[in-house]
């Protein structure tokens, strides 16, 4: 709240009122006293006291003026008495102090109530026949409480032929009556009948206090829904006026729509198919019985809503839509519309000439194409395997082999629109005669069977046989794998013998040769016989040289050349566990006699 001091009301402060009534006595008072609501008032009598006359001989008395207009005396003074009327409403809160030789006298009021505003007279009386009085009037001031405003809750409408409430002020306890003036974005308002309206009630409390009310009402336009209310409150205080201002209000006003847009709330830049479209419609109005309409105009579907949405659009749902606004409530207003183009952007599938599966002969040219209708531009990529090939529509591949088999992937993408593309595939089979990948070989083994493989490619699927020197020929159902065809043969091996596998188709054949020999067991056997006496001998050796001492630090044993020896003839020492006697074997295993031992 704004407090300001309007203008000030000290009047009758320098303008003095001489009252003469029957007397040349002279007595001058102001015209009006202020003092707030429970403070102390002085009330000033000045008079000319006559010249070689005592105070002894003059009489003041103090009187005040009933709301029935009778004068009732307050104060008396004289040369013997000082005294307040005893039974008045001021018996115990007034005192006359001053000077009657000075002529001047003041009268105190402690406390001041309301019932105090009344007119006060002075008398003054010299000797007996000299007179004269003076009035002064009393105005008591209290500055006013609870200031308050409250807006209308509910909304207002343009439609409404009656000046409809805005809010109320309220402000309380002032003395006297405060004055409420309404504004409107800072311009004071004024009743216009009709139009506007302000509407005042003044309530006196029990304290004799006043209390008002002020309620507005008026007619909104559109240009209201922004505009800002307030009170300004205007109360008197001693010599002045002052002004408060309450907090500001603003008020719903409904009014119809004369604009409505309508526009793609998503997806944000263009659109394709399979998206999720929003259409948004909105007016300038804010009437909450509006109705919207939304119109494909295409194919005549209709909405009743302000924002409509529709899932995995198509081509179909390309064209104009029309928002169309309607207020049952402003039947006088006509209805308004607008309207908006829709494009959904498409991408057909991929389509592969030619289609699925082709044939091409070993070192021909693969020639294919790929295409897919659009609405906007497109780029095409071959990819085998995962891995790009070719870019562009056309897919072309010269002097081809069986390498040049497998599946190709064509994708096309749309630029301009993240995520739009489409894909076909084409199966590419390379025809020419089987070509196995396996060389002639030789194979020994000692094992009853031998289980063989042969892989082959080839277009169309070769038949695969199997031919072993016996005459025998076995036809075999082959595995297809990533690179070709798989064979399997089993074949008994009795002795030495030859295999052969053979792939062919309509374009021609190929073949491998597998030599199998056959190696026994009982030869096996004999080298393992061998390998353990070789083994057996060497250690005898050792062990011989560790008993002369030759290896291992042992002493005491001549050096094996000077004994009786033959180079057909190596001995190994033995010694059983219950003689000392050595007996020396010969290679042969004939005991040698200990007179052939060699000396210890």
């Amino acid at each position: 709240m704004a407090l300001r001091v309007v203008s000030s009301l000290l009047v009758g402060l320098l303008l003095l009122h001489t009252w003469g009534a029957w007397a040349d006595v002279q007595v001058n008072m102001e015209d009006k006293v202020e003092v707030v609501l429970g403070e102390t008032a002085q009330i000033t009598c000045m008079f000319t006291p006559e010249n070689g006359t005592g105070t002894d001989a003059t009489i003041i008395q103090w009187f005040y003026v009933t709301r029935s207009n009778e004068k009732v005396r307050i104060y008396y003074r004289d040369a013997k008495s000082n005294i307040a009327e005893q039974g008045t409403p001021f018996t115990d809160r007034i005192s006359m102090n001053g000077s009657i030789a000075a002529g001047k006298m003041v009268l105190t009021i402690r406390n001041v109530v309301l019932e105090d505003e009344v007119e006060f007279i002075c008398l003054v009386k010299i000797l007996v026949d000299r007179t004269g009085e003076g009035r002064t009037k009393l105005r008591v001031f209290e500055t006013p409480n609870f200031l308050t405003i409250e807006a209308v809750q509910t909304g207002l409408s343009v439609s409404d032929e009656e000046p409809s409430k805005i809010g109320t002020c309220e402000v309380k306890n002032g003395y006297p009556k405060p004055n409420v003036t309404w504004y409107r974005n800072n311009t004071p308002l004024r009743a216009i009948p009709n139009v506007l309206n302000v509407a005042s009630s003044i309530t006196t409390e029990s304290s004799g206090l006043y209390s008002v009310k002020s309620e507005l009402s008026m007619r909104v336009m559109k240009e209201d829904k922004d505009a800002e209310f307030y009170c300004e409150v205007t109360y008197f205080v001693p010599g002045a006026t002052q002004m408060i201002e309450t907090s500001r209000i603003n008020v719903t006003v409904y009014y119809p729509h004369d604009a409505v847009n309508i526009w793609v709330e998503s997806p944000a830049g263009k659109i394709k198919e399979g998206d999720k479209l929003t259409l948004h419609c909105e007016g300038n109005g804010n009437s909450p019985s509006s109705v919207f309409t939304i119109t494909h105009l295409n194919d005549g579907g209709s909405w009743e809503t302000d924002m409509l949405e529709l899932y995995n659009v198509s081509r179909l749902n390309s064209g104009v839509y029309t928002c169309e606004s309607f207020d049952p409530e402003f039947i006088a207003e006509s209805s308004v519309s607008h309207n908006t183009s829709v494009f959904v952007n498409f991408l057909k599938p991929a389509v592969v000439t030619p289609e699925e599966t082709m044939e091409v002969r070993q070192g021909e040219q693969l020639q294919a194409t790929c295409n897919a209708l659009s609405s906007l531009p497109t780029n095409t990529v071959w990819f085998k395997g995962g891995v790009e090939v070719s870019n562009g529509h056309s897919l072309i591949i010269g002097d081809v082999t069986f390498d040049t088999s497998g599946i190709y992937e064509c994708v096309v993408t749309v630029p301009e629109i993240e995520g739009m593309s489409t894909s076909s595939a084409l199966n590419v089979n390379v025809a020419g005669p089987p070509q196995i990948t396996e060389k002639d070989s030789d194979i020994e083994s000692t094992e009853k069977s031998v289980q063989l493989e042969c892989h082959a490619r080839g277009y169309p699927a070769p038949e695969m046989a199997w031919t072993t020197s016996d005459g025998k020929v076995t036809k075999t159902t082959p595995t297809e794998t990533e690179s070709g065809f798989h064979s399997v043969f089993t074949v008994q091996v009795s002795s030495n013998i030859t295999a052969v596998c053979q792939a062919s188709n309509k374009y021609g054949s190929d073949a491998v040769t597998f030599n199998i020999k056959a190696k026994s067991n009982g030869v096996i056997i004999a080298v393992i016989i061998i390998c353990i006496l070789l083994l057996a001998i060497l250690g005898a050796v050792l062990y011989f040289l560790y008993k002369k001492g030759k290896i291992c630090g042992r002493s005491g044993k001549q050096d094996l050349t000077k004994g009786k020896s033959s180079k057909d003839n190596i001995v190994v020492e033995m010694k059983s566990d219950n003689t000392e006697e050595a007996i020396l074997l010969g290679v042969n295993g004939e005991k040698q006699p200990p007179n052939d031992q060699v000396d210890k």
